[in-house]
């Protein structure tokens, strides 16, 4: 069986960017249908378990004001709906898990409940139709134009031919760009390529970062919950990555300060006074909360000791696909039995039996996200690609932000490369804060399809830094904006770029709607 939806704008994939292209598209009065391949909107924040990795300005400034409503959102939910402590219920800048990798961490299901109460207007007058486990199987183009792209039900495998006058591509991969032969860039560029000192001296396209399988746990000191021996368990107790020369599953890691040394870290705080992995990304605090809701901490595993770097799982073929998706999974179950059975304990011991897989927090059956997390996607070959030089304060040094005229959002983080599947090589690089300008949301030849999340025109290394939530929120609904102001004037995204007066008065529109385009001049870094 087969089907076809018409829309204004065909959003590709329901993560942070599509989500928000959708609701931009949705709040400028034109139609969008978007697709996922799961059952839950969101992405990284929750299909894929990921709580936001966010620059230290984060409160004050440097997001889209939708993204600051959405961390506003989340901690009102917990404050109405939970109960908590006096001091917990009314603190502004509450994290609910008082994990350290961020000033947010919070469940994957209340970041569910968020985004679809934030896209509900739109869903419920059906501005906005959500298909959902669905992926896209092949595009259909003339000239420099995609006239529809084709979806096939993961369950059914029924078919859908979605026809707009925009596509944008929110996948986690990129996948609509090979379909619809787009230009674009996988894995590793060259120096000459790119003029970075940081890259390769050969490309390599099959040199990607590694991808996780996060999964949630809580800790029953005298439980036992001890996993199945995974099938794979006896490999990666004994895999040693070339990067590092000891063991993936120990308590030593490469040091985000200094590549060239090994840090030591810790499960539980202890005395030893060592990092804990185990409050890093935790997104629940019982301290926080009444006693007796939470009998325990939960939170979400997502190491070095899980990333997944033996294989890639897009442009290569379905069997090599799996495989990989398969080994990633099977490291993270791999990684749950070695900390409830092997892991080294300060009294001598061996291993936490009290460790649980949570499903339910995940909302799967075996207790590890829905979809893994995704570092790299593929990247269109645009109009202006951002490279190191762009970002790096190494590089940039007095010069400072690069600023961008034709600027359509900002963000910051470390150029943060984890361990590649080929040459393995890592680093976290400091940066200055960076914008996102216009030309790398265009694609050098085709004038209908507008990147929407991590496959915007940026090298695998500056991928580190623009792959990170808020960002990709930001270019979503950037994204989303773009196709409608094309709409509208009838001319393309390439026009709104090269004529002066399209460009400020786009500018303004976003602006008007709380996209931030500028880091202020006066910002102490």
């Amino acid at each position: 069986m087969s089907s076809k939806q018409t829309a204004d704008v065909i959003v590709l994939g329901g993560g942070l960017g599509g989500c928000m292209a959708a609701l931009a598209v949705a709040k400028t009065g034109y139609n969008v249908v978007m697709t996922e391949e799961t059952d839950w909107l969101g992405g990284q924040l929750t299909t894929q378990a990921v709580p936001p990795d966010e620059h230290r300005w984060i409160e004050s400034f440097g997001c889209t004001a939708t993204y600051r409503e959405f961390r506003d959102r989340v901690r009102a939910y917990y404050q109405t709906n939970y109960p908590m402590k006096e001091q917990a219920a009314k603190d502004p800048i509450l994290n609910p898990g008082n994990g350290w990798v961020s000033r947010l961490c919070h469940e994957p299901k209340v970041a569910l409940r968020v985004i679809e109460d934030m896209l509900a207007p739109y869903l419920n007058s059906g501005r906005i139709t959500v298909m959902y486990n669905v992926r896209a199987i092949g595009a259909e183009t003339e000239g420099d134009y995609v006239k529809s792209v084709t979806v096939q039900d993961c369950a059914s495998s029924e078919t859908h031919t979605l026809t707009g006058t925009y596509y944008i591509d929110a996948t986690e991969c990129g996948d609509i760009l090979p379909l619809a032969g787009v230009e674009h860039v996988m894995g590793a560029e060259s120096k000459d390529e790119t003029g970075e000192p940081h890259a390769l001296d050969v490309a390599d396209p099959y040199d990607m970062q590694g991808f996780t399988h996060v999964f949630a746990l809580d800790y029953v000191p005298d439980g036992d919950f001890t996993i199945p021996k995974p099938e794979q368990y006896d490999f990666w107790r004994q895999h040693v990555p070339n990067n590092t020369k000891l063991p993936l599953f120990s308590w030593f890691s490469n040091d985000a300060d200094n590549m060239d040394k090994l840090k030591e870290f810790c499960l539980f705080p202890d005395e030893r006074g060592l990092m804990s992995l185990w409050t890093y990304r935790r997104i629940i605090d019982p301290a926080l909360f009444e006693d007796g809701l939470y009998a325990s901490d939960i939170s979400l595993i997502n190491w070095a000791q899980n990333d997944y770097n033996r294989g890639i799982i897009y442009g290569v073929s379905e069997e090599e696909r799996q495989k990989h998706l398969e080994g990633a999974r099977q490291l993270s179950l791999s990684l749950v039995y070695w900390l409830q059975t092997e892991t080294p304990r300060p009294d001598g011991g061996k291993g936490y039996p009290g460790l649980r897989l949570r499903k339910d927090v995940m909302g799967t059956e075996d207790g590890l996200a829905k979809s893994p997390y995704i570092r790299e996607s593929r990247r269109i070959k645009a109009v202006y690609t951002i490279a190191e030089k762009d970002v790096s304060k190494e590089i940039r040094a007095e010069a400072g932000i690069c600023r961008y005229e034709d600027s359509v959002g900002v963000g910051s983080y470390h150029l943060d490369l984890h361990a590649t599947t080929v040459s393995e090589r890592s680093f976290y690089i400091p940066n200055y804060p960076y914008e996102i300008p216009l030309g790398s949301l265009l694609p050098i030849r085709v004038k209908n399809l507008i990147p929407g999340c991590k496959n915007i025109g940026t090298t695998q290394i500056t991928n580190g830094c623009y792959r990170l939530h808020p960002t990709e929120w930001n270019i979503g609904e950037s994204a989303g904006y773009l196709a409608a102001y094309a709409i509208k004037n009838g001319i393309t995204p390439h026009d709104v770029r090269a004529q002066e007066g399209h460009l400020k008065s786009f500018q303004k529109l976003i602006e008007q709607q709380g996209v931030e385009i500028h880091w202020p001049d006066d910002m102490e870094m």
